[in-house]
């Protein structure tokens, strides 16, 4: 099997005709460009891949890479496409309709960034599975189930008997991207496009999801040659998986090069920029002497759930989410929460942010206890001394309100004698804080960037000038660059107004980048507390370990500024 060396990859046409069909590559993408109207969204893109090779497309949201994978399969909604596309030397962009129909899901299959979305939630996963066995191989009902059955187990799905017949609300995250792969995967097809198929995922199973992928696409290659086209803007991710790495800016194609040699020795300055972008630490020490904020002790929450057949009728059983936490937040200071989903993470800001009863311990906000009686405008004083900023900028902002209703809400509640000229004057001042023109007040959620999007939340959360703000995976959603630009305006607020975190995510490297102090949470219970860099560089407890080696963290990597 023959491949094409990097840097002949966008000049591959005389050679494969000099070599013949044997050394033609799996996907060669010509001259090729997409418009949305006016806008261009991909400008004469040349890129190929061999069978048997794993490439990277990366770039930042807007670059035109899922544009450029969903126009392969022809799914580019509203998009002009001109150039060629040939897959094992067929021009995609010729075949009609009916034609795409028959190669997708067959040759060319997809794995999605979002399973919950993906999926089918009124049919089952073997359902789902199974359609385009019938559809593509001509399967019976029950071949077709054996074969679904066959794959869940060859993703790694446990009991693939039983989950077969599960709904897609029915999975975990994990779970359902593994679902989403088998599905991908059912008719062995050529090429398989996986876009970012790890961003909604815990460290450890974005790791299952990636060993799984090279797992199956090195047997899938020695099999029939299988490529794998990765869109992503996860560097780290791409280190691992790819072999070779296109890099596009503004649908442009700058840079292409095996991943060594992009990561050793990047040649265009946006590809430098990119590799940049991680997250740099500027933590300020906080004075030992500091107030408590936040203060924690034995801290339990429990969730009634329903109990399974006749018990159902006279009981309620409980959950324990969170098992006897005790913690403190000084003034000024950053803890940061890390764990998988069902760690108990969320479920502790909750009752931090009084939005949950705990069962058992206290919860001291300032000297003053969460649960204790206290009168209307006592509780809205309390309440006013927190805020939080959530991981989807989008989601937890109306789209029915206008930027200057959103940032100035607070301050029609907590402070209700400022005049409409000192509220227009006060969100002004704050939208010039994280960044944004005043010009900004009149429009929209949805005329913003991702990043600009979660400025705004954080100027709603400065508004009513608080001590603390629990920030819930707040860059997640973000490209590596605009993340950057998120926390360094989050440390440069910290230490101007000496505000204290609690910052809950299960990104390390983000967490290096921030945290004064970590507690790492598994099942509910604190495994392991202590100062960052210490846990980060000598983790005591192993599943701390685990967490390290799943983000690919080395010891080394946590010190660095």
């Amino acid at each position: 099997m023959k491949t094409i060396p990097p840097a002949l990859a966008t000049h591959h046409t005389s050679t494969a005709h000099a070599h013949g069909a044997a050394a033609r590559p799996l996907l060669e993408i010509d001259g090729f460009s997409a418009r949305f109207g006016e806008t261009v969204a991909v400008r004469d893109l040349s890129l190929s891949i061999a069978r048997g090779e794993r490439v990277a497309l990366v770039g930042e949201s807007g670059s035109g890479k899922s544009v450029t994978a969903l126009s392969i399969l022809r799914l580019a909604q509203g998009a002009t496409l001109s150039g060629a596309i040939r897959l094992d030397g067929e021009n995609l962009l010729d075949k009609s309709e009916h034609a795409m129909r028959g190669l997708r899901g067959k040759h060319v299959s997809m794995v999605f960034q979002e399973p919950m979305t993906a999926l089918n939630p009124l049919y089952t996963i073997g359902a789902q599975i199974g359609e385009s066995l019938l559809l593509h191989e001509g399967l019976r009902p029950n071949a077709a189930r054996a074969r679904g059955i066959e794959l869940l187990r060859r993703t790694g799905i446990d009991a693939p008997e039983r989950r077969i017949d599960s709904f897609p609300h029915q999975l975990s995250g994990g779970q359902r991207q593994r679902a989403m792969i088998a599905m991908a995967l059912a008719c062995r097809p050529r090429l398989l496009l996986a876009d970012e198929p790890t961003t909604a995922l815990d460290v450890t199973v974005r790791q299952q999801i990636v060993d799984l992928l090279i797992g199956i696409q090195e047997q899938e290659a020695h099999d029939h040659g299988m490529a794998v086209l990765l869109i992503t803007h996860d560097l780290n991710l791409v280190r691992r998986f790819a072999q070779r790495v296109a890099v596009m800016e503004q649908g442009v194609l700058v840079e292409t090069n095996t991943t060594e040699a992009l990561f050793g020795a990047p040649r265009h300055p946006y590809t430098q920029r990119l590799l940049d972008s991680a997250p740099k630490r500027r933590v300020v020490p906080v004075d030992p002497h500091a107030p408590r904020i936040v203060e924690i002790d034995t801290l339990s929450v429990d969730y009634r759930v329903p109990a399974k057949g006749l018990r159902s009728l006279f009981r309620r059983d409980r959950f324990r989410a969170v098992h006897g936490v005790s913690f403190t937040l000084r003034r000024g200071e950053t803890l940061g929460v890390v764990g998988e989903s069902g760690s108990g993470k969320s479920t502790l800001a909750s009752v931090v942010l009084g939005l949950q009863r705990a069962a058992a311990g206290t919860v001291h906000i300032d000297g003053q206890p969460m649960d204790g009686p206290r009168s209307a405008s006592a509780r809205k004083a309390l309440y006013s001394k927190m805020q939080v900023v959530f991981q989807d900028p989008f989601g937890s902002l109306s789209p029915r309100m206008t930027i200057e209703q959103i940032v100035g809400e607070g301050l029609v509640v907590h402070q209700p004698g400022m005049t409409s000229a000192q509220r227009r004057q006060r969100i002004a001042a704050l939208l010039d804080e994280v960044g944004l023109p005043a010009e900004s007040m009149p429009r929209y959620p949805h005329e913003f960037s991702g990043g600009q999007r979660q400025r705004i939340a954080i100027a709603r959360a400065l508004a009513v000038q608080p001590e603390f703000i629990v920030l819930d995976e707040p860059t997640s959603a973000l490209d590596v660059s605009i993340q950057q630009q998120v926390l360094a305006l989050l440390t440069t607020l910290q230490q101007k107004y000496t505000l204290s975190y609690l910052f809950i995510t299960h990104d390390l490297a983000v967490m290096r980048a921030m945290a004064h102090r970590i507690i790492v949470m598994k099942s509910g219970r604190i495994v392991e507390a202590g100062d960052a860099l210490d846990i980060l560089t000598r983790p005591a407890d192993p599943y701390t370990q685990a967490l390290l080696n799943a983000s690919l963290m080395r010891g080394a990597d946590a010190t660095r500024p």
